[in-house]
């Protein structure tokens, strides 16, 4: 299945560290060789790169890790195609707009036979489980609140969220990302992790490429943020793994809101993957 990396932070900060390790997963350190993205918000709006090549060999990652992002909040992903042929059409993010905002989704998981009633307007343009999920959940949302004329508060998303992630996960494993710049919503089927970082920030090592980073040369004494990736992405820091059937909303680079689904099942990682051998 596919990686996810995502940030929530209080104040603008980078995210080059943690990409840099990140996309080494993309067909150096790891199989995952079908596309990549990321999706980050600024000030005046926001921005989305996203590739079919695999990360490590890309051109384009090359560029974003040399570019000077800095964002409250970030969403990665790194592909292994297990439905859906590799193309850009099915690279994550996915991103839709509602009320105004723009959407960012990534999604690890593999869901089966899944193929939800969507009656507009909220359609997938590729052909992925992932994307079809995106719509649904975006449909869900947008009916729930019909009558708003500005968005939701992040407590009646998580709330509508978490009642319409249930019948999904009956698919199959459910991991994502969902974020409108303001809040990140996560959700946890199989494996996912977080780490909380602030003052008095530590030096951090990649696991994936020897380097390694003094954090409180490039982040202030009132800066906080919360890292969450599919599996710890620094040595010698206290990664925590989210529970099977946990929602978690990050607002302001803190915890702000943890729900458990006790009836979520977690499923068999798939072995087999439809997209283009890795180049290791």
């Amino acid at each position: 299945m596919c990686q996810l990396l995502s940030m929530n932070c209080n104040n603008t900060a980078s995210i080059q560290f943690s990409f840099t390790g990140f996309s080494e997963r993309g067909g150096h350190t790891s199989d995952h060789v079908d596309g990549w993205g990321i999706a980050f918000y600024e000030p005046t709006g926001s921005r989305l790169f996203i590739d079919d090549k695999p990360a490590y060999e890309s051109p384009l990652a090359r560029f974003v890790k040399g570019y000077e992002i800095k964002s409250k909040t970030v969403v990665a992903h790194i592909r292994k195609a297990t439905q859906g042929e590799v193309g850009l059409a099915n690279c994550h993010p996915f991103q839709r707009e509602w009320l105004g905002q723009t959407w960012f989704f990534a999604n690890n998981g593999d869901l089966r036979n899944y193929y939800p009633e969507l009656s507009g307007p909220y359609f997938p343009i590729g052909s992925t489980d992932s994307e079809r999920a995106f719509c649904y959940l975006m449909q869900v949302l947008s009916r729930a609140f019909k009558d708003c004329v500005r968005p939701p508060a992040w407590t009646g998303v998580a709330e509508v969220l978490f009642e319409a992630i249930a019948p999904i996960t009956r698919h199959g494993n459910f991991n994502f990302t969902l974020t409108n710049g303001d809040a990140l919503f996560v959700h946890c089927s199989s494996s996912l992790y977080e780490v909380n970082r602030q003052h008095p920030f530590p030096k951090a090592r990649l696991v994936d490429v020897d380097v390694e980073m003094d954090l409180s040369a490039v982040n202030g004494t009132n800066d906080r943020m919360v890292v969450v990736a599919t599996e710890p992405l620094t040595v010698d820091e206290p990664w925590i793994a989210l529970q099977t059937g946990e929602l978690r909303v990050y607002v302001g680079g803190e915890l702000a809101h943890a729900r458990v689904n006790p009836g979520v099942e977690r499923f068999p990682v798939p072995t087999v993957s439809v997209g283009r051998r890795p180049s290791l």
